[in-house]
This record gives structure tokens, sequence and C-alpha cells, in this order.
């Protein structure tokens, strides 16, 4: 799969404004600030395909991605407190929206934060996808700022955490590249299983 073939498709920011689901989707999920729009830019190897904003909760519509094979879904990141209870629920019913079934998910990227545990909002939205049983997988971003000693204690920490469940997980690195390849290959797998179904 050439990810660098992409373009953007459209922004969504109602339900009813959503496309059709006529290609496999791959879904990037995680809070404000956790480095989405980054890690798209670093896996299509565009410097702003996607935006990068530095303010947190700024992105609130749900922004496609096109490429020949299936479809990159960006949703408005969560969590960010300064952003009025109106705008929150508008962004829930948004998000919601989009997972009712029916959608052609290939898989959930879902981003958390390897420096720290997991928020509340993150444990949630991964407890509504092992639910589910949408195929999904956890990235934790910003692996780069940890130190030898850190990374030790945090993936044993991400190890225990997820091990029960076996839900996989890939320290990543949007600076350093750490975890890309491996990505690649299961956005890439996940698809071609999608559309091989």
């Amino acid at each position: 799969m050439n990810f660098q073939n992409v373009n953007f498709e459209l922004a969504a920011g109602r339900k009813d404004q959503l496309p059709k689901s006529n290609l496999p989707e791959v879904v990037f999920s995680g809070k404000s600030n956790v480095g989405k729009s980054s890690l798209i830019n670093r896996l299509v190897q565009r410097k702003a395909l996607a935006r990068v904003s530095a303010t947190p909760g700024k992105t609130a519509t749900i922004n496609f991605y096109r490429l020949p094979e299936c479809r990159l879904v960006d949703l408005p990141g969560y969590g960010y407190a300064r952003v009025s209870q109106k705008e929150k629920q508008r962004w829930a019913s948004l998000v919601e929206g989009y997972f009712e079934p029916g959608r052609n998910i290939a898989l959930v990227i879902q981003l958390v934060d390897m420096r720290h545990k997991p928020t509340a909002d993150d444990l949630q939205m991964i407890d509504f996808l092992y639910q589910t049983q949408l195929p999904f997988v956890v990235v934790c971003t910003k692996s780069d700022k940890l130190n030898r000693g850190e990374t030790e204690t945090q993936t044993g920490f991400f190890d225990n955490l997820f091990q029960e469940k076996g839900i996989p997980w890939i320290p990543f690195s949007t600076v350093k590249g750490t975890g890309l390849d491996q990505l690649k290959k299961v956005l890439e797998e996940a698809v071609t299983a999608h559309t091989t179904v």
C-alpha cells in the first residue's frame, strides 16, 4: 500500500455529513494533544495533510483522507476541558453517529500518551472498542520523550494493562519513526483482511 497516494476527502461536522462507508476505514482515536495529526502525517509522509494545531481541542470535525484501498478517518480529540459543554455534546453525538452499526471499519488505532497512565476517557474508549469487538490496536505516542529507565517502566505497565485481554499495543515516536513499520504492517493486514471478507 502506497501511503503517500492520499488526499483529503472531506470534513464532517454533523452526522448527516458522513460519507457513505464504501471503503474499509482505518480510524484514529485519542485525546486532544496526543499526536494524532502528527502520526497521520508521519504515516503518509506529508508535513501538513492533517493539520497540527497548537490549541488542543481545535479539531471539531471528523476528517476523512482517501487512499485507493481505504479511508483514514481522524476523529476529533476528546477530553479537553476548555471546550464548552454544548460543543462536547456535539462531538459526542458526531462520534457516536460515526460508530453506529454498518460502518465499514477495518481497524481503530487508539492513541495514548506513553509517558502517562491512560486517562479515564482513554480507558472508556478502549473498553468500548473491546466490548463492541471492533478490531483495534493501541499506539503509545511520544515514546521518544522517555529515557531508558522510564521506557522500561512504562513498557512493563502497558504490558500488564493490556496483556490479560490480549490487546496489542505499539510504542510510537513521530520524531524517530519508532513503531512506524509495525503500524503500517498492522494497518495493511487489517485492510486486506477486511477487503477479503
